[in-house]
Formats: structure tokens, C-alpha cells, sequence
């Protein structure tokens, strides 16, 4: 599987403006990796996620600063490109970050050469409107047993998206390349969706990417797991397979998603308060 780094891409930016000034506002766009599941917020019992996390750091910097996040979990590339792009365009922030079609792979016959062309449409679309635009590979998947079934899919859409930020002049934020990402540890315990500590880190890497102080490191080891025996390990695929595989694929079969009936958890760009 890939694992090179962020290329550098060709972009027509105004490298002259600050950089804590750059972006005033920022509009994310994807399914349940941007909307933050996995980690919720204790104030508010909503989920929070890498780009709330990003987002209070750059409003931290600028109080000015609006943030819209119109991501939902389980959502397919096209109604993404159907009815988030439009919106985005319609905001017109100065900033946008897409990550779509993880969902796609998972499904039989995925062609992620299909997936990336148009995904590439999608970001030519917010390019054009003058916004930077921040795209994402998938993580390393290795230590998990459903996403690993899709690894060869997920290295070539991984490559294609390496290309589109090159070809586009978009922000590449590169996660095979995190090594804390593929640890468990980084994992709810779905094994699919980042825990709190993982969406800090892709928040860190964000701010890293973009050119801005991010808040702790993410190339930090975990602290050191605690033993198990490989029948405590056992028990725990059967508990996951039960509670988590099992409805996963009951979904599917009936043709719903666990996004179902939910809408955007920041419709408007609103400061972040």
C-alpha cells in the first residue's frame, strides 16, 4: 500500500497575508470522520470531532472566525457532491475541507477510479469559487478487521487523492502517513471512528498542513497499552462482531445508513463560541 508523504501542491494563494489571517471562515464537508463521531463533547453531548477541534483553535486566534459543518455520518460520495458542495459554493467561505467516499469503498464493486473523478469535480467546483480546499487520504487500516478488507481499494483511492490535490492546488492531509492513526488505541470501540484522542491528533496534523502552530503533537507515541491475554482478546471480537459488525451489516442489507434522518450539525457559518 502507498505511504508517500503530502506532495507539494501548485496553487495560486496569496502567500503574502498572514496566516492567522488568511481564513476567516471555514466549511467542512464528508460523513462521520468530519462530523467528529467517536467523540463526543461532555458540555454539549453532541459530537465534536477533528474539525470542531480545528476550528476553536482558529477561533482561538481570530474571535471573528465562522465555522460551518455540514457532514453526516454514512453519507455516499454523490449526496455529498449533491447537496453539501452546492451549499459550501453558496457560503462562500475561505476556506473548505472534503473528505468523502471512504463509505463507497466499503461497498461491493467500488471503482475508485470512478470515486475519484468525481471527487475531483467536487473540489474543482470549490477551487474555482477562490477557496483553499483541504482534502484527505484514508488511515492506515491494518489493525482493523473490517477496513482491512478494503485495503487494496483504499491504497488506490489514496493515490488518486494524492493526484487531485496536486492537479487542483489543494491542501493534502496525507493520514496513512500518521502512524498513530493505525494503533488501536486511536479507535473507538467500533474499530472503525477515531476516539477523542485520535480526532486531536487530526486536528494537530490540520494546523500542520495549513502552515499553523498545531496544539500538542501528534507524532506522540500512545501511553503504553495495558496486557492481554489472547482469550480476553477473543471475547472482544465476539462482543465487537456482535455489537458493532453485526448491525453494520443488518444496514446494509436493508439498504439504510446510520445517518438516516439526521441533517448538518452546523448548517450556517456561525462564530464558534
Amino acid at each position: 500500500m502507498s505511504g508517500a508523504g503530502d506532495r507539494q501542491a501548485t496553487t495560486t494563494r496569496d502567500t503574502t497575508r498572514d496566516t492567522t489571517t488568511r481564513w476567516r471562515s471555514y466549511v467542512a464537508l464528508g460523513d462521520s470522520f468530519t462530523e467528529g463521531v467517536g467523540d463526543p463533547d461532555p458540555a454539549t453531548g453532541r459530537e465534536r470531532g477533528w474539525a470542531d477541534r480545528f476550528a476553536a483553535a482558529m477561533a482561538r486566534r481570530d474571535p471573528g472566525f465562522r465555522y460551518a459543518n455540514l457532514a453526516v455520518r454514512g453519507l455516499l460520495l454523490d449526496p455529498i457532491v449533491r447537496t453539501q458542495v452546492p451549499e459550501a459554493v453558496r457560503m462562500g467561505p475561505d476556506l473548505v475541507s472534503l473528505c468523502a467516499a471512504g463509505n463507497d469503498l466499503l461497498r461491493p464493486g467500488a471503482d475508485p477510479a470512478a470515486l475519484a473523478e468525481r471527487l475531483e469535480g467536487a473540489v474543482a467546483t470549490l477551487r474555482a469559487t477562490g477557496a483553499d480546499v483541504l482534502v484527505f487520504t484514508g488511515f492506515d487500516t491494518r489493525e482493523s478487521p473490517l477496513l482491512n478488507l478494503i485495503g487494496k481499494r483504499l491504497a488506490s483511492m489514496n493515490d488518486h487523492i494524492r493526484e487531485i490535490a496536486h492537479r487542483q492546488g489543494a491542501y493534502l492531509v496525507d493520514l496513512w502517513v500518521m502512524p498513530p492513526l493505525s494503533d488501536m488505541r486511536a479507535r473507538t470501540d467500533d474499530r472503525l471512528h477515531l476516539n477523542p484522542g485520535g480526532h486531536a491528533r487530526v486536528a494537530a496534523r490540520v494546523s500542520e498542513v495549513l502552515g499553523l502552530p498545531p496544539e500538542l503533537d501528534w507524532h506522540a507515541p500512545w501511553p503504553a497499552a495495558t496486557p492481554t491475554t489472547w482469550s480476553h482478546r477473543r471475547v472482544e471480537d465476539v462482543r465487537w462482531a456482535r455489537e458493532h459488525l453485526w448491525p453494520w451489516v443488518q444496514r446494509r442489507a436493508q439498504g439504510r445508513s446510520s445517518g438516516d434522518d439526521l441533517g448538518a450539525k452546523r448548517p450556517e457559518l456561525t462564530p464558534v463560541r
